[in-house]
């Protein structure tokens, strides 16, 4: 399902030929040696921080769209089935797959909607919310260790930088969801906090 090796290595052991300056061809428009770097350092941060899940998420059989599905239904009870395919911007069949083993493997349950009866609200179990905690609690010691470490301020350069990350036309969604301060008003220029 994933590409993932949850064995670390104790000591890396390896040789890579020096990095070029223009990696890429040398073209006037490359990316600079910074924005190569930020690049690599946010592989190896996904790469460390998705594995701290991944080993938890192995136990069950189950994968990152397993933990992403489960996430989101865990911070919004009653979410509705369409609501999440937007949020996770993935086709019902995708998402079908995955939500029918976390409801096979008792994590998930699903109801009718209150006024409409076709609508798919999803809630999570009692053994849903002890996995996700299980995973956040994970995750989040390595966000602690993280901000920790880099500084007084890193939590809101961290989440204007994350907002930054994610496309303009969808930063309201998100901002809305997460309830962050409205950090994509000025979608133009500056992100203002």
């Amino acid at each position: 399902m994933t590409d993932v090796n949850s064995s670390r290595p104790s000591t890396p052991r390896m040789t890579v030929p020096a990095a070029s300056g223009a990696p890429h061809g040398g073209a006037a428009d490359e990316p600079t040696p910074e924005a190569v770097q930020l690049i690599e350092l946010l592989f190896f941060a996904y790469r460390d921080f998705t594995g701290d899940a991944d080993a938890i998420l192995a136990e069950y059989g189950y994968g990152r769209a397993h933990h992403r599905v489960l996430h989101f239904i865990t911070r919004y009870p009653g979410l509705r089935v369409a609501d999440l395919l937007l949020i996770l911007n993935i086709t019902k069949q995708s998402l079908a797959r995955v939500l029918r083993q976390l409801v096979e493997g008792g994590l998930v349950v699903q109801s009718a909607g209150d006024t409409d009866r076709r609508e798919r609200r999803l809630h999570v179990t009692p053994a849903g919310r002890a996995l996700m905690r299980r995973l956040v609690n994970a995750q989040a010691r390595r966000i602690r260790r993280a901000t920790g470490l880099s500084g007084s301020g890193a939590d809101a350069a961290i989440r204007r930088f994350l907002t930054a990350m994610i496309e303009p036309e969808t930063r309201e969604m998100v901002s809305t969801l997460l309830d962050l301060p409205k950090l994509s008003k000025d979608l133009n220029g500056e992100l203002q906090p």
